[in-house]
């Protein structure tokens, strides 16, 4: 006799960007530039206090998010990443059987997560260039579903919703159902047609916004995460979270960082430069590459994937591929990025 769920025996892990010591690491989507200037010195103090439990309502951090934001802070909800908050936001929305409707291929955590929750998702194929298919997703919708989320930019292939096609969708899903808008990467959106979620949804009681500090704020290794929601939605996820889960260290390194905001910005400046001039030499071997508003590009190569990544990592260069599907590559350094084009071209 099983001593856990059997159904979890088909369930895939969680497969994180691989390190090879020595080789370059483009397969995580992290920022290369180091922590923000004060993050260092705010978690050096913060572990002075490590000895006691931080502030398990994550005050001050909360009140620092929603004025920057213009919300009032009993909208937000604070977490150890987006993807716990969506961990959290499964289990306030859905029961078992309940369903989840999302874009596949996107964030893989999705699928694990609703398995956990014995949500049932419910994944709706891109569209031939990558995107999501909002019409096929609204279609997908039925008295069952309780939760959809849409990644905006898409994780893995950085493609967007623009914002006449997310109204239309929006104005289709039932007030009864939340709509997650996952904006990890929403710092690195140039294109003024892609909405951010919360100024122009802000105001719809079902609409919830999940963001991330792990990215452009460059605090993957501290894990914070937010979410901007109604009262209610705000409330119950508070409920739901890991006591203590975000830790002191985290939390002071996070207000560090909201106050260099204007380096943070610099420093997305510099990938997104970056990410232009490597798409244009990339586009030149494969222009099936789609568009992206995110810290990286997606290359469709399907069942070649896996061959490509591991061409790449024999010349000391790591890349994520999802075999099947495409190779998820993100933007270093100059440096870094010329080491991958050199393998490519």
């Amino acid at each position: 006799m099983s001593l856990t769920r059997p159904d979890l025996e088909a369930l895939p892990p969680y497969v994180p960007g691989r390190s090879v010591p020595g080789a370059i690491k483009l397969a995580s989507n992290e920022v290369p530039y180091g922590p923000l200037p004060g993050v260092a010195e705010a978690v050096a103090e913060a572990i002075t206090g490590a000895h006691r439990y931080p502030d398990m309502g994550v005050v001050a951090l909360r009140e620092k998010i929603a004025s920057r934001l213009g919300v009032d802070a009993d909208r937000v909800a604070t977490g150890c990443g987006s993807v716990a908050l969506f961990e959290h936001l499964f289990r306030v929305t859905c029961l078992p059987g309940d369903e989840a409707v999302y874009a596949w291929r996107s964030f893989e955590a999705y699928p694990i997560i609703g398995a956990t929750t014995a949500a049932t998702s419910v994944r709706v194929p891109n569209t031939a260039d990558h995107g999501h298919d909002l019409d096929a997703m609204a279609a997908a919708i039925t008295d069952k579903t309780r939760l959809v989320i849409v990644c905006n930019p898409n994780n893995p292939t950085g493609t967007v919703v623009r914002k006449a096609e997310l109204d239309a969708f929006l104005d289709k899903v039932p007030d009864n159902i939340v709509v997650a808008l996952d904006e990890a990467y929403r710092e690195f959106v140039t294109d003024n047609t892609v909405p951010d979620g919360l100024v122009e949804y802000g105001d719809r009681p079902n609409v919830v916004v999940l963001r991330t500090m792990s990215k452009a704020w460059g605090l993957a290794g501290l894990r914070i995460g937010y979410l901007i929601g109604s009262p209610e939605v705000a409330s119950a996820v508070r409920k739901v979270v890991t006591p203590f889960s975000t830790s002191a260290a985290a939390q002071a390194a996070a207000l560090a960082a909201l106050a260099a905001e204007d380096e943070m910005h610099r420093r997305v400046g510099l990938v997104v430069a970056e990410r232009e001039r490597v798409l244009t030499a990339v586009r030149k071997v494969y222009p099936e590459v789609p568009e992206t508003q995110s810290n990286f590009f997606w290359l469709p190569l399907g069942d070649k994937s896996a061959d490509f990544a591991a061409k790449c990592e024999a010349e000391g260069v790591i890349v994520r591929p999802f075999q099947g599907d495409g190779v998820r590559v993100t933007i270093g350094t100059p440096e870094e990025n010329d080491k991958f084009l050199a393998v490519i071209l």
